[in-house]
């Protein structure tokens, strides 16, 4: 058995840990096992999984390569247990292609931002304070969230405020950024804030939260493609767990716990037509849930980790191949 490694101590508190690996370590207890943590961050929940499944060894991906290489430096000590690669999410299938892999027994997706990238005040991801607007996960990627603000028309950041954030005062605004940017483009994060709550009623500025929370965070979903990457990613996830193997997310916003709702709904779900006194096999579902619904943090956690509030957790396992 690999011995417990040393690491610094995390910047980063996992969320929802215990379960998490409760859920997905009964299907990595044999020789060979793969775990593929396709959101790897800096390796909290790989690290947990490694350490409870001695046999099972790590396949990790992480867009973001200052996360990717603490994440590195924290896993040494599991030496040849570990494959780390620079990709986003969906690029899995290609990923498991290159690895020589057709299928994993294990896979978790952590839709979250770490701390690294909060509190890294050069990323731009934070509102609390002033940074230059990037909230690129890659720092390769080109769209910034500056990109958006200075050039996007008034109705599409109104749509994106709403439909990513679910912000009730999208409209009013996006119409105050349009007019701020021309009188001079926006660059830094503190001025955007000042404007954001301008344009909000002062009566309301006190409830829900900070009023450029919601908004900061739409911009980031869009500045990476979350929603489109999540949605290409599912499909592919599900299709590469081997028989006995598990899939867990961790959504943090209502729009992407809707989409893996929607997914492991269709996928744990009969294909047979209503009334048919018997499923044909080639009809019946591939895989059976093993949440009940979304699960969320325990009050000790929130109590402890007040960034988990949002977690909704959903998992499913692979029952049969595909048909």
């Amino acid at each position: 058995m690999t011995a417990a490694p040393e690491t610094r101590p995390p910047l980063h508190v996992p969320v929802m840990l215990e379960r998490v690996v409760d859920l997905l370590a009964p299907a990595l207890g044999h020789s060979g096992a793969v775990y593929a943590d396709l959101t790897l961050g800096l390796g909290g929940h790989a690290e947990a999984i490694l350490r409870r499944c001695p046999e099972a060894r790590l396949l990790g991906l992480d867009r973001d390569e200052q996360a990717l290489a603490r994440a590195g430096e924290r896993l040494a000590p599991f030496g040849g247990r570990v494959t780390l690669v620079h990709a986003v999410f969906d690029e899995f299938p290609q990923v498991l292609a290159d690895q020589g892999l057709t299928a994993v027994d294990a896979i978790l997706l952590d839709l979250g931002l770490s701390s690294l990238q909060i509190d890294d005040r050069s990323r731009g991801f934070a509102y609390a304070q002033d940074a230059p607007l990037d909230m690129r996960m890659g720092r390769d990627d080109g769209l910034t969230a500056a990109d958006i603000v200075n050039t996007w028309p008034a109705a599409d950041l109104a749509h994106l405020f709403h439909d990513y954030a679910d912000e009730r005062h999208s409209r009013r605004i996006a119409a105050a950024i349009a007019a701020a940017r021309a009188e001079a483009p926006f660059t830094s994060s503190a001025r955007l804030v000042d404007v954001i709550a301008g344009a909000i009623p002062a009566a309301q500025r006190s409830s829900g939260g900070h009023p450029a929370k919601r908004v900061f965070q739409a911009l980031r979903m869009a500045v990476n493609r979350e929603r489109e990457t999540l949605a290409a990613v599912l499909p592919a996830a599900l299709a590469g767990l081997a028989v006995g193997g598990r899939l867990a997310v961790l959504a943090y916003h209502s729009g992407e716990d809707r989409l893996v709702k929607r997914a492991f709904a269709a996928a744990t779900a009969d294909q047979a037509p209503a009334g048919l006194p018997t499923v044909p096999d080639h009809l019946a579902a591939r895989f059976r849930p093993l949440t009940a619904g979304a699960e969320r943090p325990c009050p000790a956690e929130l109590a402890g980790n007040p960034r988990s509030a949002p977690a909704r957790l959903r998992a499913v396992t692979r029952t049969k191949e595909p048909a």
